[in-house]
């Protein structure tokens, strides 16, 4: 199930927590559950936001181990973070000028990370929901997910998306992509038809529309 309602401490106590949680991240063997933990204290908690990438840009600047497990793993919720949240603007110029240091080394697989961050940082305008699990297993492969768009009277279409799509730039919603909109509109014969299309989140308990600044990768995390 996706993370419910936490009870909190102090914030200096949480922060001690989230310490914690990041030394105990270089030995995991499974990291996601601690990373979505961590992701979740942050969104609960948005004073903890910038301590956290600061603990990270610290943890990343010369490893013990570079390209180790625990330094993957770091550069891993690095990633996950800057897809959920933005840091304040004195942090985020620290957090780039430490990703332009790695950029310098495009061959090394933390430059990879480096990049994709920094792309990211410039989409991420804040999360509803942290990422789900299977979010946050294709960002530690700086890869893209997969939706189940289920079209009436036709086949499901499989369509990628990432963690900054919303409904209205889903090929399913406004057609932005010509390959999966032909796609679509040929399966449902509605090639000559003047209508819009709309997407909707549908569960045991409700239907209803996604608002067209949704961030699809929430919707999928409350099905999570």
């Amino acid at each position: 199930a996706a993370p419910g309602p936490r009870s909190y401490t102090t914030l200096r106590d949480e922060a001690v927590k989230l310490f914690n949680s990041l030394q105990q991240l270089e030995s995991e063997r499974d990291p996601v559950p601690l990373m979505q933990g961590v992701l979740q204290t942050c969104l609960d908690l948005p004073p903890l936001v910038d301590e956290i990438y600061c603990q990270l840009v610290k943890q990343t600047t010369e490893p013990a181990a570079p390209g180790g497990q625990g330094d993957l793993h770091y550069w891993q919720l690095l990633t996950c973070m800057s897809c959920t949240f933005l840091p304040s603007p004195p942090v985020l110029r620290f957090l780039r000028f430490h990703l332009d240091r790695r950029s310098r080394f495009p061959a090394s697989e933390m430059a990879k990370y480096a990049c994709f961050i920094r792309e990211a940082l410039g989409k991420t305008k804040g999360r509803e929901c942290v990422p789900s699990l299977e979010e946050i297993l294709v960002l530690m492969r700086r890869q893209e997910m997969i939706c189940t768009v289920h079209c009436p009277g036709a086949p499901a279409c499989s369509v990628a998306i990432s963690s900054h799509t919303t409904a209205e730039e889903s090929p399913s919603v406004a057609f932005v992509s010509p390959q999966v909109a032909r796609e679509l509109v040929s399966r449902l014969g509605l090639s000559q038809s003047p209508n819009l299309f709309a997407l909707y989140e549908q569960s045991r308990r409700r239907e209803q529309p996604v608002a067209s600044a949704t961030l699809l990768a929430d919707v999928l995390t409350r099905f999570e």
